[in-house]
C-alpha cells in the first residue's frame, strides 16, 4: 500500500491529509488562532476540589478551567487507578502543579489534564513518573520486543536517567544509534522543561509541543509513506531542516508543490471535506450510511438503499454490511468521530455473516492511529465502540450550530409556527387593552396566515374583536415571530 502526505499551508491554517492509493483516509485542521493544546504542558494552581467527583479543576491560564481526575494523578510514581485514594489526599486548592494536557476542549468540557507526563519523539516516548522500558503492542515479533527493551534498559542504566522510555511503532527495526540520540535529546528536552517549570509563574505554559506541519512528520511517518508534499516553499524548507536534526534517517522525500491547481484539489481532498460534513454516506453497491454525531455519542445506520441483489436477501444484507464495514472505519478517521460509537448493522441471520463483517471492521480499524476498541454484535443487530478521540471532530472545527434550528437539525413547521402565533395573540388580547396587533414572521409563515389559516385568522380576529395585520421579516427564520401591541 502506498500513501503519501499532502499538507497545505496558508498563514491562518495549516491541513493535512493522509492519502492512501490516492484515496484521502484522514483530515488533520489547525487554525493558527486556535492551536490544539494536547501534549502542552503547564505549571498549574488547583481552583476547586470536587471529592463528589474525584476530581478537580485547574488554572492553567485558559478560557475554562482544565478538568483533573484522580486517576490521572500520578502518586508515588504510579497512577491511582481503581485505588480508592481520594482527591483531598492527593491535591488541595491554591497548591501548584505540572499538569500535560491529554484532551482539547471539546463542547463545553474544558482540557482534559494528567500529571502523568509524556513528551514523544519519532521513535520514542519519555514519560520521567515511570520506571522500565515499554514497547508499542503494534511491535509483534518477540525478538524485536527483546532488542528494543534491551537497548533502552542499557541507555537507562548507563546514563542514570529516572523515567521510562516507550518504543512507538516507528522504531521497529531502527539502528541502535538512532535511538540512542533520540534518548540524548529527550532526556536533554526533560531538563530544560524542569528547569523552566521551578521559574514560572502558575497558569503558564512551560512545554508547547510542536505545530501541525512537524507533528505529520513525527506522527503520521509510516514505512508505507513514501513522500510529503507541502505547497509552501518556506514550510517545506523548514520541514525538510527539522527531519535533518530530529529526524536524520526519515526515509521519506519531502518535495515542494508548485503546481498551479491547489494541491488538495489534484487528490480531490477539498471534495472529500464537503462529503465529511453530511449525514449521508453513499455506498458503491447503491446503500448508504447514516452518521448522526450528538453530545453522547455517534451513531451509524446502514441501509441498503438501492442495492437489491442478484441472489437473494441475506446475500444482499451481507455484501451491504461488509461495504459498510469498510466505508464507517474510513469515515470515523476522516471525520475524527471520538468517544462511544453505536453502529447500527442491518439485521443478519446468519452466525458466520455477523462474524465476517466484524473482522472486516477490526480489521479496518487496525490501521486507525486512535486506539479503538470494539464489542461482539449484540442482539439488537448493534455493534459498540469506542474510539479515543483528543481533539475535535472535523465537523466542530469547521461548523458551528446552526442559528435557526440551535443544532436540532430540524425546524418548526410554518403550520406549527402558525398555531404559537394564535396562542400569543389570545394571550396579549387577555392582557392589554390595545386596538390593533402587528405580526411579525417568516415570509412562510406569513403566507400560511393568508392562505390555509385566513379563516382561522378571522374567527380569532371575531373573537378578540381587534384588528390583525402582519408583515414579513425577511431575516427572521421560520421559528421565530413577535406580536407587537399597537
Amino acid at each position: 500500500m502506498s500513501e503519501e502526505i499532502l499538507i497545505n499551508v496558508t498563514p491562518p491554517e495549516t491541513r493535512v491529509a493522509l492519502v492512501e492509493n490516492g484515496i484521502p483516509q484522514e483530515i488533520i485542521i489547525e487554525r493558527s488562532g486556535r492551536r490544539g493544546l494536547v501534549g502542552n504542558i503547564y505549571k498549574g494552581r488547583i481552583c476547586r476540589v470536587l471529592p463528589g467527583m474525584q476530581a478537580a479543576f485547574v488554572e492553567i491560564g485558559l478560557e475554562r478551567a482544565a478538568f483533573l481526575h484522580a486517576s490521572d494523578i500520578v502518586n508515588g510514581g504510579g497512577t491511582l487507578g481503581d485505588q480508592p485514594e481520594s482527591i483531598t489526599s492527593l491535591v488541595r486548592e491554591g497548591s501548584e502543579i505540572i499538569v500535560q494536557v491529554v484532551k482539547d476542549p471539546l463542547g463545553t468540557k474544558g482540557a482534559r489534564l494528567t500529571t502523568s507526563l509524556s513528551i514523544p519523539s519519532r521513535y520514542l516516548v519519555y514519560m520521567p513518573s515511570l520506571e522500565g522500558a515499554g514497547i508499542s503492542q503494534k511491535i509483534e515479533q518477540d525478538e524485536e520486543r527483546r532488542r528494543l527493551r534491551g537497548l533502552i534498559d542499557a541507555f537507562v542504566q548507563e546514563a542514570g536517567i529516572k523515567g521510562s522510555f516507550i518504543a512507538r511503532t516507528a522504531a521497529e527495526g531502527v539502528a541502535e544509534e538512532t535511538l540512542r540520540a533520540d534518548m540524548r535529546f529527550l532526556s536533554r528536552l526533560w531538563e530544560s522543561i524542569r528547569e523552566r517549570c521551578q521559574s514560572a509563574p502558575p497558569g503558564s505554559l512551560v512545554h508547547e509541543d510542536l505545530p501541525l506541519l512537524l507533528r505529520a512528520l513525527r506522527d503520521l511517518v509510516t514505512p508505507e509513506v513514501e513522500k510529503i508534499r507541502i505547497d509552501s516553499r518556506a514550510s517545506c524548507e523548514r520541514a525538510q531542516q527539522f527531519a535533518r536534526e530530529l529526524v536524520p534517517d526519515l526515509d521519506v522525500a519531502i518535495e515542494y508543490y508548485p503546481g498551479g491547481r491547489p494541491i488538495f484539489d489534484l487528490y480531490g481532498v477539498e471534495d472529500e471535506i464537503q462529503r465529511a460534513l453530511e449525514r449521508k454516506v453513499d455506498l458503491k453497491s447503491g446503500g448508504h450510511l447514516i452518521i448522526d454525531q450528538t453530545e453522547a455519542m455517534t451513531t451509524i445506520d446502514i441501509n441498503t438503499g438501492g442495492f437489491v441483489g442478484h441472489r437473494n436477501l441475506e446475500e444482499t444484507i451481507f455484501k451491504t454490511n461488509m461495504e459498510a464495514a469498510q466505508a464507517i472505519c474510513r469515515q470515523l478517521r476522516l471525520r475524527n468521530l471520538g468517544g462511544i460509537i453505536i453502529i447500527d448493522f442491518i439485521d443478519m441471520q446468519d452466525e458466520e455473516h455477523k462474524r465476517q463483517v466484524l473482522r472486516a471492521l477490526e480489521k479496518c480499524l487496525a490501521r486507525d492511529h486512535a486506539k479503538t476498541h470494539i464489542t461482539e454484535v449484540s442482539s439488537l443487530g448493534l455493534v459498540e465502540m469506542t474510539r479515543k478521540r483528543t481533539r475535535e471532530s472535523l465537523e466542530h472545527v469547521l461548523c458551528e450550530p446552526c442559528p435557526c434550528c440551535g443544532g436540532r437539525g430540524s425546524l418548526k413547521t410554518a403550520e406549527t409556527t402558525c398555531y404559537e402565533i394564535f396562542r400569543e395573540i389570545l394571550r396579549e388580547a387577555r392582557q392589554f387593552d390595545v386596538e390593533s396587533l402587528l405580526v411579525l414572521a417568516s415570509q412562510e409563515v406569513i403566507d400560511r396566515l393568508l392562505d390555509e389559516e385566513s379563516s382561522s385568522l378571522a374567527e380569532l380576529e371575531a373573537f378578540i374583536g381587534k384588528t390583525i395585520r402582519l408583515q414579513a421579516e425577511s431575516l427572521y427564520s421560520q421559528e421565530h415571530y413577535d406580536v407587537v401591541l399597537i
